[in-house]
């Protein structure tokens, strides 16, 4: 892949919304079963979000640029979009305004020192700063030692999306719920997608990606979005065994795109106990890999 396109993935995002929504869904006469589309028609559309038809449909065709808030809001509404797809939808707009231009390398991103005293002073918890292209630029001990499958990759920074998609056996073993999270790690850089279209970063590991996976290329075509928020982690360690975790992921607004991950179990559970030997598993190691320098 080349570069990421605006106007392609507009187009793509709008039509993909537009056929999954059935006529009856949207409160319109279906007029028989046997319609040439999957979905809404583009007419039907227009409809539904108060546009001339000429104009959906050059919005349709990637132009988006003229599209007020107003209108995208109606056309939000009119298909039926949650909030991740919504703000995937604002942020391809605000892509298309802006002259298109070569991509762009950006500077290397580092973690304040005070930032890396957060994550050290995090002691009972894994905790670990990533972009939103899941690179792990900073992790404290007990994340180090929760993630040691997909550090045990010597490459430089270690990337969650790489390791499940081109590293699938390990991956599979590791996250017990496999299956979601290689849809909803897609769906995410779908996401990062929209606000950087001209990350060259970005753009270089979804090239790799669709080239080496057939299923990253898969869920990439399917232009689900999902935004980063709170969930639940179910690993598997090869030290100790099955983690049910809770997941907290965090925007610091001191440092755009970056993400604060922090994982932790109630007191008294299984899953609290889990970290308690992991922790001592991790005391007992003599080295371990860390997001900076592999194990040779």
């Amino acid at each position: 892949m080349a570069t990421i396109d605006p106007r392609t993935e507009i187009r793509e995002f709008l039509s993909s919304r537009r056929s999954r929504i059935a006529p009856e869904r949207a409160g319109l006469p279906a007029y028989g079963g046997n319609r040439r589309v999957k979905g809404l028609r583009r007419e039907e559309v227009a409809l539904l979000a108060g546009v001339s038809v000429d104009y959906y449909v050059r919005m349709e065709r990637g132009s988006l640029a003229g599209a007020s808030d107003e209108v995208l809001d109606a056309l939000a509404s009119a298909l039926q979009l949650d909030e991740a797809e919504r703000d995937h939808l604002f942020h391809l707009a605000r892509q298309s305004r802006v002259p298109s231009g070569p991509r762009r390398r950006r500077p290397a991103v580092t973690v304040r020192p005070a930032l890396r005293q957060v994550l050290d002073a995090i002691t009972d918890a894994p905790a670990w700063i990533c972009t939103g292209r899941y690179d792990v630029l900073a992790m404290n001990h007990l994340a180090r030692a929760l993630y040691s499958p997909l550090l045990a990759d010597t490459r430089r920074p270690a990337n969650t999306a790489r390791f499940l998609y081109l590293d699938p056996e390990a991956a599979k073993t590791f996250f017990v719920d496999y299956d979601r999270i290689v849809c909803d790690v897609a769906a995410k850089l779908r996401m990062e997608a929209g606000r950087n279209p001209r990350d060259e970063e970005l753009i270089a590991l979804v090239g790799e990606l669709s080239t080496r996976s057939e299923l990253f290329r898969q869920r990439w075509a399917s232009q689900d979005v999902r935004l980063h928020r709170s969930g639940r982690k179910r690993v598997h360690h090869p030290a100790v065994g099955w983690l049910d975790l809770d997941v907290e992921s965090m925007e610091l607004p001191a440092e755009p795109g970056l993400l604060l991950n922090v994982y932790t179990a109630p007191a008294g559970t299984a899953a609290a106990d889990g970290l308690a030997v992991l922790a001592s598993w991790a005391a007992g190691q003599e080295k371990l890999a860390t997001e900076i320098q592999a194990l040779s």
